[in-house]
C-alpha cells in the first residue's frame, strides 16, 4: 500500500482544548485511518510550521483523500497538506524510466 505523510496545524481552539484536557490524538486518529482501509504507522506532534505529522498507509489516494478531508472537515485544523511518499526502490524505478524517456525528450531552445 502507498504511504503518505500528513501535516497539519490546529487551530487556537482545538489547542486550547488540548491543553485544558490533554488527550492522545493518535488514539483519536487511528480508527479514522483505519476505517478508509490504512494504517497509521505514526503520529508525532513537532516544532515548526506545523503542529503534527502522520505517516500513514493507505490503500490508494482515493482512501487517503477521504481521510484527509474527513479531518478537514472536522474544523480542528487550520490548515494540511498531504504528501505521497516513495521508497528509494520507487524512486529508483522512477530515475531509469526518467533516464529512458529523457532519450526522446527534446527540450525548449531559444
Amino acid at each position: 500500500m502507498p504511504m503518505y505523510m500528513f501535516q497539519a496545524r490546529y487551530t487556537a481552539a482545538a489547542l486550547k482544548a488540548m491543553v485544558d484536557n490533554p488527550q492522545d490524538r493518535e488514539v483519536a486518529a487511528r480508527p479514522l485511518v483505519e476505517a478508509v482501509g490504512g494504517k497509521l504507522h505514526h503520529l508525532f506532534f513537532c516544532f515548526g510550521a506545523e503542529d503534527v505529522v502522520a505517516l500513514i498507509e493507505a490503500p490508494d489516494d482515493m482512501a487517503m483523500a477521504a481521510c484527509a478531508l474527513a479531518v478537514g472537515a472536522s474544523g480542528a485544523f487550520s490548515s494540511g497538506a498531504t504528501t505521497k511518499l516513495m521508497t528509494a526502490g520507487e524512486a529508483m524505478e522512477a530515475m531509469a524510466a526518467a533516464n529512458k524517456a529523457s532519450a526522446i525528450y527534446k527540450p525548449a531552445t531559444g
